[in-house]
């Protein structure tokens, strides 16, 4: 009997072998964390925090920001599904579609005020 259980012992395993889900995590969180630092310093370096305003140092700004765009109709949420429906939201999307086709995206400024179609608040 003692010959058969000195038989079956477990090999020893090495440092790595023993904590490699704690090694997973570890990794996991370190890409994670490096990634997350580069898209914030695109976002802060890219002009895209300007734009932001929910941010809390534009509170004071983002009520003097145009809700209403006289241009602009906004499809009902509800209502019937027919084919006058489909044809007056198909009617609003290609008015949208063709703003957004005239932009330049590659040009010098695609982030100005007037391609954007941002204007000031009228007082």
């Amino acid at each position: 009997m003692n010959e058969h259980e000195d038989s079956q012992v477990t090999p020893d395993l090495g440092f790595w072998d023993t904590h490699r889900f704690m090694l997973l995590i570890a990794l996991s969180i370190t890409i994670s964390l490096i990634l997350v630092s580069i898209s914030m310093t695109l976002y802060a370096t890219s002009g895209a925090a300007q734009l932001d305003l929910s941010r809390p140092g534009y509170k004071a700004v983002s009520n003097q920001t145009l809700t209403k765009d006289p241009g602009f109709e906004n499809y009902p949420t509800s209502g019937s599904l027919d084919a006058s429906s489909l044809n007056d939201f198909k009617k609003l999307y290609e008015a949208q579609a063709v703003k957004a086709k005239a932009v330049d995206a590659f040009s010098g400024d695609p982030l100005n005020p007037e391609s954007l179609e941002i204007s000031a608040p009228e007082n």
